[in-house]
């Protein structure tokens, strides 16, 4: 039952294969660019201690400026309270607009008869190879 000139079992070694090299490049990019990170870091802070040292929000050097910004996350402890919240106030552009897929796909299969207006959905085929043990 093959389908080219190749025969399955030749198929499924070639790409076992591709996939272990790949896993173990992509683990030894890792852990590389966990060093650079960390590496990184002692810099980012050491720049960080002379701004505040020196009372700068930038500095300028021969091989680049150092900016000194403050950035600012938001999150929630408690999700009920703050779905509240964004309903008391109206104010659901807080969150961002995107479709959680599992929850979506098992809404879905559990109401085949109910389709959101405006829902788009695309299906593709995707093949796994499981290494035999």
């Amino acid at each position: 039952m093959e389908s080219n000139e190749y025969g399955v079992d030749t198929l499924v070694e070639a790409y076992v294969a591709l996939r272990d090299e790949k896993r173990e490049l992509e683990r030894n990019v890792a852990l590389k660019v966990e060093q650079l990170d960390k590496e990184m870091q002692v810099l980012t802070t050491a720049m960080n201690d002379l701004c505040k040292e020196l009372g700068a929000d930038s500095i300028r050097t021969n091989y680049g400026t150092v900016i000194r910004t403050v950035k600012t996350k938001y999150w929630t402890n408690d999700w009920s309270a703050f779905h509240r919240f964004m309903k008391d106030n109206d104010a659901f552009e807080l969150l961002e607009k995107r479709i959680h897929q599992t929850n979506m796909k098992t809404f879905m299969e559990e109401n085949p008869d109910l389709h959101p207006e405006g829902l788009n959905m695309d299906k593709e085929y995707a093949i796994t190879i499981r290494k035999k043990s």
